[in-house]
C-alpha cells in the first residue's frame, strides 16, 4: 500500500524546468542545468548541490548573484531532473569527469566552483583536478572526512538511513511516504520550522523521477570519503561556508577544511544546518559576494603566476 510509482520526466518538467531551465547531452545523458547572469563573465560561476538535492538548492544565491556575474547550476547525474548515470557511478572521480565534460559542453575555460555537501567533495576534487581552470573554491558544508573520524553525534536524515540499510534498501527504491521527505529536511535544517510544504513538494517530487531512488542507494553504498590528504594542494582562494547546527556533517569540519587549505576564509553560521544557502539564502549569499569582489585582483595575480 506504500508502493510510490516514478513520475514521467514530462510532467516534472512542467513545474520544475520552466525557463531558464535547459537540457543539454553531456556524453550521452540529457543534463537539466539553468546558465544565467551576465554571459561576458570571464569566470563564471558553478554551483554543485549534495545528494537528493537539486540546482533549486541555489535558488536565493542566484538571484542576487546573476546581477553581475554569470551563474551556472546543474542537476548532477543521479538527481534531480538529470536522472542516473548509465555507467551507475556516482563516485566523486566520476563526478569529476563529469563536470570536465559539462564546462567544455559549455565552452567555459575558467571557473569558480561551489558545492555544498556532496557538491562541496565534487567541487574540491575538482579543483584538484583542474588547478589551471579553477580561480576560486567555495564549500558550503563539504563532504570527504571519514564520518568514523567525527568526535561530534551525528544524525543521518532518515531518507537515507533507509536507504543505506540492508533490509529496507529494496523497498525503499520503491516507496516514499511524504513524511520520510519531511523528516529528512527536518533532520538537515537548523531550525526545522523553515521547512514548508512547497520544500517537501520539490523534494519528493526530485526523488521521484525515475531512476532517482536507485541512485540514492548506489550514492550512499559509494561513500563520502575522499582523498582530504590531497586538500593541502589547492591553492586557489577558498570559502568555507558552514551551519553552527550541521548535524550531518558537524562543524569541527569545517576547522579541518580551514586548517587543510592555506589562506582559506571560513565562515560559521551559528543557527544554520547542512544546507546553510537553502535555509537563509539572504544571510549567507553576502559572504559570498564579500567573497568574490576582491576576485579580479586575485585572479590577475593567480595568472601572472
Amino acid at each position: 500500500m506504500a508502493w510510490t510509482p516514478d513520475r514521467p520526466l514530462d510532467e516534472l518538467k512542467a513545474r520544475w524546468a520552466q525557463a531558464p531551465s535547459q537540457f543539454m547531452d553531456v556524453n550521452g545523458l540529457q543534463v537539466h542545468l539553468r546558465d544565467e547572469g551576465q554571459r561576458d563573465d570571464p569566470s563564471p560561476i558553478v554551483l554543485l548541490h549534495g545528494t537528493s538535492a537539486s540546482l533549486h538548492t541555489w535558488q536565493g544565491w542566484v538571484e542576487a548573484l546573476g546581477t553581475n556575474r554569470r551563474v551556472i547550476r546543474i542537476d548532477l547525474p543521479g538527481f534531480g531532473l538529470t536522472g542516473p548515470s548509465a555507467a551507475n557511478d556516482y563516485s566523486a572521480e566520476a563526478y569529476v569527469v563529469f563536470v570536465r565534460a559539462a564546462m567544455d559542453k559549455l565552452a567555459v575555460n575558467r571557473f569558480v566552483i561551489g558545492g555544498n555537501s556532496l557538491g562541496g567533495q565534487v567541487a574540491w576534487s575538482v579543483a584538484l583536478a583542474m588547478p589551471g581552470r579553477v580561480d576560486g573554491l567555495i564549500l558550503v558544508d563539504a563532504s570527504g572526512f571519514a564520518p568514523e573520524s567525527f568526535k561530534a553525534v551525528q544524525t543521518t536524515p532518515l531518507g537515507f538511513r533507509l536507504a543505506a540499510t540492508p533490509v529496507l534498501r529494496f523497498v525503499s527504491q520503491y516507496t516514499l511516504p511524504r513524511a520520510v521527505v519531511e523528516r529528512s529536511l527536518k533532520d538537515v535544517y537548523g531550525d526545522p520550522s523553515r521547512v514548508t510544504p512547497a520544500l517537501v513538494d520539490l523534494y519528493e517530487a526530485m526523488a521521484l523521477r525515475a531512476g532517482n531512488r536507485q541512485a540514492l542507494v548506489r550514492r550512499i553504498e559509494q561513500g563520502y570519503t575522499g582523498d582530504v590528504a590531497r586538500l593541502k594542494d589547492i591553492h586557489v582562494p577558498t570559502l568555507i561556508l558552514w551551519g553552527g547546527k550541521d548535524r550531518v556533517v558537524p562543524p569541527e569540519c569545517a576547522q579541518r577544511f580551514a586548517r587543510a587549505i592555506a589562506g582559506s576564509q571560513l565562515v560559521m553560521f551559528e543557527e544554520l544546518g547542512h544546507l546553510p544557502q537553502e535555509e537563509d539564502p539572504v544571510g549567507t549569499v553576502g559572504a559570498v559576494r564579500r567573497f568574490l569582489m576582491p576576485q579580479p585582483a586575485q585572479l590577475a595575480a593567480l595568472r601572472a603566476q
